[in-house]
């Protein structure tokens, strides 16, 4: 068969050692939400711009399950096609001060065993890949809100804090790490460069924050497609809201909704009618094990609404600590 490319607590006066307390759970709550495997084409991640002390280390593993319909250009002859695709993430954060601005710097990357069945010329037809997926350095930094603190200034300040805004920007980059192989339809590598520039706002009030990112992929080409095919996408631009309630420091859930336009396809400098329109859904919930480890759990759903496109569910499993 071929290959388918496929939140702030509200606070009484905080006491020394619920300052203590809060100091070690909020890094772990914070980032165990933006810990998802990183090689779904669009994701929904919440606390993205969150504040974290600096000088701190975080270290995170996720397993997704993922599962869908996927629809071929008629041309292809693919037809009733799905998938089940397991999925092992690792992802390392490091935060420092850069001009009086709090800032992170990560590497997420990770490896993958799919399955995918359908018809091929109406005879039935299946495929198998295992590998390493594509890796994604990402770089982020607050424009506003968010200082730089660590230790007991960090804590004093999370405990404070009950009323915030922050604003945020990040540059992301996925590197052509992932398996590859040119005459296959179906891989789990791209094959190229993808940047992703970002810009995100969110406010929290008492123990409800708001959330709000937009940005686009910008793809290089690919000139190693299918069968010695040059591919190239259009950008795709997505926007996505996440509303986060906060029941104690490491304990929360959260809702979530986005949208891709865009990336429609161009083989050997013929436009394709692909264009992207997906609508992502997402639930999330946290819960604390120990002052240093969190768990998350989550739900995220993609559906494309033209004709050529994917169907897909995915339940994702989190553990995050850091020192």
């Amino acid at each position: 068969m071929h290959h388918l490319t496929p939140a702030t607590r509200h606070h009484e006066k905080p006491s020394a050692s619920s300052r203590r307390r809060l100091l070690g759970l909020a890094p772990v709550w914070l980032l165990l939400v933006g810990l998802a495997p990183h090689a779904i084409a669009q994701e929904l991640t919440p606390r993205n711009w969150s504040h974290l002390p600096v000088d701190t280390n975080f270290l995170g593993g996720a397993y997704a399950y993922t599962e869908g319909d996927i629809s071929f250009d008629p041309v292809l002859r693919i037809e009733n096609a799905t998938m089940q695709l397991h999925t092992w993430v690792m992802k390392y954060i490091r935060t420092f001060e850069l001009l009086d601005r709090s800032a992170r710097i990560g590497l997420a990357t990770g490896y993958q065993e799919g399955h995918w069945s359908g018809r091929l010329d109406g005879a039935p037809a299946s495929a198998t890949r295992k590998g390493l997926t594509d890796s994604v350095v990402r770089f982020a930094v607050n424009l506003y809100g968010a200082p730089p603190l660590k230790g007991k200034d960090y804590a004093a300040y999370r405990a404070a804090t009950r009323n915030e805004t922050i604003v945020g920007a990040a540059l992301a980059l996925h590197l052509p790490t992932g398996d590859y192989q040119k005459d296959k339809l179906i891989n789990l590598g791209r094959n190229r460069y993808t940047l992703r520039p970002q810009l995100g706002v969110v406010h929290t009030r008492n123990r409800w924050t708001f959330e709000v990112t937009g940005g686009v992929w910008l793809t290089t080409e690919n000139d190693s497609f299918y069968n010695g095919n040059t591919l190239e996408q259009d950008p795709l631009y997505t926007l996505q809201g996440h509303l986060i309630y906060t029941f104690r420091p490491g304990l929360w859930t959260s809702a979530s909704v986005g949208a891709g336009i865009g990336a429609r396809s161009e083989v050997n400098g013929v436009e394709k009618n692909d264009r992207k329109e997906n609508i992502a859904y997402a639930l999330a919930f946290g819960y604390p094990l120990s002052r240093r480890l969190g768990i998350k759990a989550s739900y995220l759903g993609i559906r494309s609404k033209p004709s050529i496109g994917t169907e897909t569910d995915t339940l994702i499993v989190a553990l995050t600590t850091f020192w």
